[in-house]
């Protein structure tokens, strides 16, 4: 035996971008959040060529799952045009050959920021999830130490008194994006900076969810079939945006998450969140023939 036979050919960088030794510490890590819904795991979060805070977590989880027959689809705030949103898109396209698309449907790999598209995900299907701040304890409890701490005993009664206060000064709950959710009944996690209208649709979901901090080097994820529900009160049910009136100015489309545009006369138009689900609607109503697939709300209602 020489050197040479255990060595390869030199290649200017591994497939995926990511070494060996990467993929294999977060493939296990992922693992592991699988098996223990909602609990945050540390991983080495490793360098990759963009800043911390824009994606490197979820980019990450992206580059260790991607083969060359995957499609991946990638989401900036509901949009698949963004510039973070294209550039994601490009990176993992030109380092790991894999095809990209824009349509939910054709996805098998979605990244996501903020935001969880309107067409129900399939069994097949995997979602990632850029996460700023895994910590939901961070706003009542600062010292991660003794944070940790309290979730390995199940202590979230500060956060119970954060709601209650919230409730108690403004006549509702105020949390809007993140909001503090209990996983499989054990562990309360901060679902992304999703809004209130995404997170019904991680519970009981056919489709794995991964969530990952690349900042924070924290991973947790969602597995399929798994309980997710907000921390509410039995008296104050939990609220989504109310978005059940609004009308796309484009698309037509009604009853789906839309941002607000705001106008020179002071007035404010509305356009829908998804802006692949818009174009397909608008596509539709020009007489093309394009699949539309089920969604998660009908008419601003979440479906059974």
């Amino acid at each position: 035996m020489t050197l040479k036979t255990l060595t390869k050919p030199w290649e200017p960088m591994s497939y995926g971008f990511l070494d060996g030794s990467a993929k294999r510490e977060i493939r296990r890590k992922m693992i592991k959040a699988i098996a223990v819904p909602g609990c945050q795991m540390p991983y080495a979060s490793r360098e990759v060529p963009m800043a911390r805070g824009w994606g490197t977590g979820g980019l990450q989880v992206s580059l260790t799952l991607v083969n060359p027959s995957m499609r991946v689809k990638v989401i900036d705030q509901g949009a698949d045009d963004s510039v973070n949103a294209a550039s994601i898109r490009r990176f993992i396209a030109r380092v790991a050959g894999t095809p990209t698309t824009m349509d939910t449907l054709d996805a098998d790999l979605i990244q996501s920021r903020h935001r969880i598209p309107e067409e129900v995900l399939r069994e097949d299907q995997v979602l990632v999830l850029q996460v700023p701040n895994p910590e939901p304890l961070r706003p009542v409890q600062p010292n991660m130490s003794i944070a940790r701490q309290m979730h390995a005993d199940a202590d979230y009664g500060r956060m119970w008194l954060q709601l209650y206060e919230q409730i108690v000064r403004s006549g509702r709950v105020m949390q809007g994006a993140s909001y503090p959710s209990l996983v499989h009944g054990r562990h309360v996690m901060t679902p992304s900076p999703i809004p209130r209208w995404d997170v019904p649709k991680l519970h009981m979901a056919k489709h794995l969810t991964i969530l990952s901090a690349g900042r924070e080097k924290r991973i947790f994820a969602v597995p399929p079939f798994t309980r997710v529900e907000p921390l509410v009160f039995s008296d104050v049910p939990y609220r989504v945006e109310e978005h059940a009136e609004l009308t796309c100015h484009r698309s037509g489309t009604r009853g789906f998450f839309m941002n607000e545009i705001p106008q020179d006369n002071g007035t404010s138009t509305f356009e829908v969140s998804d802006s692949e689900w818009g174009v397909k609607s608008i596509r539709r109503r020009d007489g093309e023939d394009v699949a539309l697939g089920e969604t998660w709300y009908k008419n601003g209602k979440m479906s059974s």
